[in-house]
């Protein structure tokens, strides 16, 4: 480097300090050039300091032009400190930046819970049928839940032990929260003209919790009302579901004589399985599991919704999903659903991308 301290031109001084300054790559480098100029023994400073020995007449005539010099390094050290630190947070900033429309991480994908998609299998098989989805409040009333059902008001499913009710509404009638899904069968009913053919899944609520029985649980109940349709039609119905949801072409049904007072006549149906072993595998293996309830919807429902009972007919069904999720998936206790353990769920779970198959249940 050229010795600056002599009385050199004080312009070209100048313009090779302004280089450096402008050369400067990172914080480190100016802070360098800051020493050298400005520093207690930097050119700009010795030039200061040698002020004594220029003579009386020019002394300040030179001060002026080396305070004019310390001023302009300083302030371009100023701007160029500035533009660094600049430069150095959008460094940072776009190698920390994290792009929010990247997909997540395998690890980090959701699951779909095992009863939204026994839901959506459910939902597409039926509606290959013609069946579309009604939905209703769970906060029912008494004659939704009850009465309009043929369910008289001594019923062992009314009593508190079972049923869960809620302080009577605004006008005075009673409450609970729905103990099945029937009373959106019964808001169809008394809302729409036949024919009607309906599934409504959704949330119930029953006084009870064991490894089969939770106080919230869901159900599908299916409801078809038109004039011709009897129980051979039923019958068909549930066959052709329950041996595609299960995905067992030659699944065995069995329908037995019950009763429930909103269909007569009433059926408990069975599907074949076998226990040998004490494992249970459903198919033709010669005895019999239970599975659901139906039968022909009873005159009496008819009339309470404003349905000729003398010229429309129908049947209707009702089964738990859970019930059904655990045969198929191999879910052994009811409680599991609803512990929102992550690791069950990772377990048990399913991808977005498992679409259920139309009438040919789950494709993987």
């Amino acid at each position: 480097m050229t010795d600056l301290t002599a009385n050199d031109d004080l312009e070209a001084l100048r313009t090779q300090l302004l280089e450096r300054v402008a050369q400067a790559t990172d914080e480190s480098a100016l802070e360098q050039v800051r020493v050298e100029t400005l520093g207690k023994k930097g050119v700009i400073t010795l030039r200061m300091a040698s002020l004594g020995q220029v003579a009386p007449e020019l002394r300040r005539e030179v001060g002026q032009a080396n305070n004019a010099l310390k001023n302009a390094i300083s302030e371009a050290i100023a701007l160029r400190q500035t533009a660094l630190a600049g430069a150095a947070r959008t460094a940072k900033l776009a190698a920390e930046r994290v792009d929010v429309t990247l997909p997540a991480a395998p690890e980090a994908e959701g699951h779909v819970h095992p009863i939204s998609q026994t839901i959506e299998e459910i939902t597409q098989i039926f509606a290959e049928m013609g069946f579309t989805v009604a939905e209703g409040p769970e906060i029912e009333s008494d004659f939704n839940n009850f009465a309009a059902l043929n369910i008289p008001p001594e019923h062992p499913a009314r009593q508190m032990h079972d049923t869960f009710y809620l302080p009577p509404g605004a006008d005075g009638a009673a409450r609970v929260l729905r103990t099945h899904t029937s009373p959106v069968q019964v808001r169809t009913m008394l809302n729409s003209k036949p024919p009607i053919r309906i599934i409504a899944p959704g949330r119930t609520y029953r006084s009870d919790y064991d490894m089969t029985h939770t106080p919230m649980f869901h159900q599908v109940e299916g409801l078809v009302i038109d004039e011709s349709t009897h129980m051979g039609h039923l019958r068909g119905c549930l066959t052709e579901f329950l041996r595609a949801f299960f995905q067992i072409d030659d699944l065995p049904l069995r329908f037995r004589p019950s009763f429930f007072p909103f269909t007569e006549p009433s059926a408990e149906v069975d599907i074949g399985c076998s226990r040998k072993g004490g494992q249970l595998k459903l198919g033709n293996h010669g005895d019999w599991l239970e599975i659901l309830g139906c039968g022909m919807v009873h005159p009496k429902v008819l009339d309470m919704c404003g349905i000729d009972s003398t010229r429309y007919q129908g049947f209707a069904f009702g089964m738990g999903i859970e019930r059904i999720a655990m045969l198929k998936y191999g879910i052994p206790d009811l409680r599991t659903f609803f512990d929102a353990d992550l690791r069950w769920l990772r377990h048990h779970g399913f991808s977005f991308l498992d679409q259920p198959s139309l009438g040919l249940g789950l494709t993987r």
